[in-house]
């Protein structure tokens, strides 16, 4: 079986396209046409159980409920969004909306993007399915397989790594009982990495992205300064249904460790958002 399994994991690998290297994960193109070398149906539920919802993703390949007679649509209130979008570029243009409409889609779709939903943005922006294929599969922005509610993903980029996020990343896999690029058993928690995110004077940081009310109740949100504790305690809070304090954990936004030594009055304006009411 062990070897069947590797076999058909070789196999995967070797029958690709085209490769896109993104940060830490390796994606591949989907390829309509190319004949499946298919396993028999025990090496294929070992290898899908060996890349359950990993953020790795080899060549395409159909399944019940991501293959192109599945029908997928923009729901009616979505669509008032996507016209906003399309308005905003000349009506020759409309390829230019590819990666917003992706992302409405995305969020649409329990934070993943199947075949449908790529067909679907190539039929309203023009172009062919694969001009949409080629975006889908280089932004690690956008995740080919199912994820789960909040998508945990840890900053993996050198300021982050020397304050600690390799520990941070040890302890939520420890603490969810999974490991990097899987999905937790109930399906609430899927953890990954992305690459520098903006925070590097409050690293080490992650970001969690929030499917569980779709479009309307989509969020995106940057947790700084963790310890292995609080990134855990994050997550607890997100399990209880809470909302966690966004952005540092342990400060007032990026002022320094010790204490504040500018900005000592209140500034003339103009005012950025109160992070501590988000």
């Amino acid at each position: 079986m062990a070897s069947a399994l590797r076999r058909a994991v070789t196999i995967a690998c070797a029958n690709v396209s085209r490769r896109a290297v993104v940060g830490s994960s390796v994606k591949f193109a989907y390829t309509p046409g190319i004949p499946s070398h298919t396993p028999a149906p025990g090496v294929a539920a070992a290898v899908q159980k060996q890349l359950r919802h990993a953020t790795i993703i080899v060549q395409h390949r159909d399944t019940e409920t991501n293959n192109e007679a599945v029908p997928w649509d923009f729901t009616p209130k979505n669509y008032e969004l996507v016209k906003e979008w399309l308005a905003k570029y000349p009506a020759n243009y409309k390829q230019s909306a590819m990666i917003p409409l992706l992302d409405l889609a995305q969020q649409q779709n329990a934070g993943h993007l199947s075949v449908s939903c790529m067909n679907k943005v190539a039929e309203i922006c023009g172009v062919a399915k694969m001009r949409v294929y080629e975006v889908a599969t280089f932004y690690s922005m956008f995740n080919r397989n199912p994820v789960g509610k909040y998508h945990v993903m840890v900053c993996g980029t050198t300021p982050c790594m020397v304050r600690g996020s390799r520990e941070i990343e040890a302890a939520l896999e420890k603490h969810l009982g999974i490991k990097k690029w899987e999905t937790t058993a109930d399906n609430l928690f899927t953890l990954g990495e992305m690459e520098c995110m903006g925070c590097c004077v409050n690293a080490p940081m992650f970001v969690v992205a929030d499917y569980t009310n779709g479009i309307e109740g989509y969020s995106y949100n940057y947790y700084e300064d963790l310890t292995p504790e609080s990134a855990c305690n994050v997550l607890d809070q997100l399990k209880r249904g809470e909302k966690p304090k966004v952005g540092s954990q342990t400060r007032s936004k990026a002022e320094p460790a010790g204490s504040q030594t500018t900005l000592l009055s209140p500034p003339p304006g103009p005012y950025c958002r109160d992070l501590d009411a988000v």
